[in-house]
């Protein structure tokens, strides 16, 4: 059986990555003012920084329409697939989903998986569906249960410098801002159920607050799958990126340790120098 996998950008995957286990991405929308851009097509992260910059304002963000999902469905079976499984940031935080789901009447061995996370949190579950897939030990239906059964393990969580970003998108308000600022407080933000929240907040200065924050969520999940962790990240301090991956080297036992830089649609919520780390945390043995 012939499987393709698919996600939308929000998932943060890397070309090469994408490559290695051809995974195709379909790209969310974003609007700076009145131009119209594909993300990780026709717009980029250093593009946002700039209009943020200039405009005091965000991009606005918008999900894949049920068009473009057709068409998209449509060219991968007429390429001769006999499967597509498409994953989808959560559900709770874009409409994309429904989108994508309200078209599997309409096309047979059509897939759509809610990942319930975002960002590489949604790809580690295209990456296990696509080793699956290439394996032909599995169907669809079957590729489909073991993600669905272990999609609640995948941890997804970040550290953030500033909260600008959030003020200016309304998902905080301008005294929460004020104090962080003050106290320099940096808040790691956990993805738990499908739903963003704030968890531990830290104190000083960043490069610090990362590497507490890197501590404090391995030693909360001690049973990780060590096949893959990702460092995922918005326009950063490159020694604090390498910081974290040596400590992850001499501390940890991932197989992989996979960096991804998060894409346009994800920089638009959170700007820059947000940091964090994403794995399965139900232990090994489960490919």
């Amino acid at each position: 059986m012939k499987i393709k996998i698919t996600v939308d950008s929000t998932a943060d995957l890397s070309q090469e990555l994408c490559e290695k286990y051809n995974i195709k991405v379909i790209p969310l929308c974003v609007n700076l003012g009145e131009n119209l851009y594909l993300d990780g097509v026709s717009i980029n992260p250093d593009m946002i920084y700039d209009y943020v910059a200039k405009t005091k304002q965000l991009p606005k963000t918008s999900a894949v329409n049920g068009e473009t999902y057709r068409k998209e469905f449509s060219s991968l079976f007429n390429e001769g697939y006999d499967a597509i499984i498409h994953f989808n940031i959560s559900s709770d935080m874009s409409v994309t989903h429904q989108n994508a789901k309200n078209l599997i009447e309409d096309f047979k061995n059509l897939y759509v998986i809610d990942s319930q996370t975002l960002s590489t949190g949604t790809a580690l579950q295209a990456i296990y569906a696509a080793e699956l897939a290439t394996s032909n030990n599995y169907t669809a239906e079957e590729i489909v249960k073991k993600i669905e059964e272990r999609k609640q393990f995948a941890e997804a969580s970040f550290v953030l410098d500033k909260l600008d970003y959030l003020y200016k998108g309304g998902r905080c308000n301008a005294l929460v801002l004020f104090g962080a600022n003050l106290l320099k407080i940096k808040p790691c933000i956990e993805v738990h159920n499908g739903k963003m929240g704030v968890g531990k907040k830290y104190f000083g200065k960043f490069e610090n607050c990362v590497m507490k924050y890197i501590k404090d969520t391995l030693e909360t999940y001690k049973n990780p799958d060590t096949t893959r962790i990702f460092i995922t990240h918005t326009k950063i301090d490159n020694k604090i990126v390498d910081m974290v991956r040596e400590y992850l080297k001499q501390n940890t036992n991932f197989k992989e340790i996979l960096e991804t830089t998060a894409g346009s649609t994800v920089t638009s919520h959170c700007g820059s120098n947000t940091i964090g780390i994403l794995f399965y945390t139900d232990g090994e043995g489960h490919y």
